[in-house]
């Protein structure tokens, strides 16, 4: 099987790159070899590789500089999941496109579940929103997984920062009333070959039955502020810290362009059902990426 893999320099996609290579040949791409924003780039890669599978993990996730390039991140999150779900159906590929849960308003207090209406707060939901919304409407056999929190031992993401603060200053400021779930990138990595294996005889197939869009996540919710002091907790290096205090803040205290949602843990009922996964439970996942695992 050839697969296309888009976003390999990003957290889920440098895991994806490692774990897909069990199912097929794949070839890997990112900025600047190609460029979402282009629309001729993306067909006349597409229309080169002719994958039978193509995924999509690039994204335009900077949520706050967001708010000041509408017109670019449509172009990256939006349009261009539609282009490439238009290419893969032309050639008979599948497609897997990763989402969020800034899709939602957050103003829930119970998981949000597959069917719930969205709300996105900021441009970046918006046009993430109007990706999936792409994807469904070429009738392509595709799986969007949406997800949250995305964090892993390389890259820039909330662990890394909150490593490197500790190191640097005695007191950290951390927002305590956005709720979610953390999810280790290779969490999603394994979970998308897990999926795709399952049905790896005819791809096409068993994504017109169980194809779909899905929540993908680790287990359990958590605040920014408990995840924090979790990471410190737990860190291995703890003895080099400089940091003496986590202060809780509220979101008021802490503005910024881009509004996030207050609640956006994701119910992963659905798709343990329908593939028998067992997704693990946040904390597990952050002691093994601790751990270095």
């Amino acid at each position: 099987m050839k697969i296309l893999l888009i976003g390999q320099k990003g957290q889920v996609g440098w895991e994806l790159n490692r774990t897909l290579s069990v199912l097929g040949e794949v070839a890997a791409f990112d900025f600047p070899e190609i460029d979402l924003a282009q629309p001729e780039q993306i067909t006349a890669l597409v229309r080169e590789i002719k994958p039978n599978l193509l995924i999509n993990a690039a994204a335009y996730t900077a949520v706050d500089k967001a708010e000041d390039e509408p017109g670019k991140v449509l172009a990256i999150n939006a349009q261009a999941p539609g282009i490439l779900a238009r290419e893969a159906k032309k050639i008979g590929a599948v497609l897997v496109h990763y989402s969020t849960d800034y899709v939602y308003s957050g103003q829930k207090n119970l998981p949000y579940m597959e069917q719930d209406k969205t709300g996105p707060l900021s441009v970046y939901g918006k046009s993430k929103l109007e990706g999936d919304q792409n994807i469904q409407n070429e009738k392509v056999p595709h799986l969007i997984f949406r997800t949250s929190w995305i964090y892993g031992g390389r890259g820039k993401n909330f662990l890394l920062t909150m490593l490197r603060l500790a190191k640097e200053k005695e007191g950290i400021r951390v927002v305590s009333d956005q709720v979610g779930s953390p999810t280790w990138c290779r969490t999603l990595a394994e979970a998308t070959a897990l999926i795709l294996a399952q049905g790896i005889k005819d791809l096409p197939n068993f994504l017109k039955e169980k194809g779909g869009l899905y929540h993908l996540t680790s287990k359990g919710e958590t605040n920014w502020f408990q995840f924090c002091r979790a990471i410190l907790e737990n860190d291995p290096e703890k003895k080099n810290h400089k940091v003496k205090k986590i202060i809780s803040i509220s979101t008021k205290d802490y503005p910024t362009p881009a509004k996030r949602p207050a609640y956006s843990v994701l119910s992963c009922q659905l798709i343990e059902k329908m593939f028998g996964l067992r997704l693990p439970h946040w904390e597990e996942s952050l002691n093994l990426v601790l751990q270095k695992e």
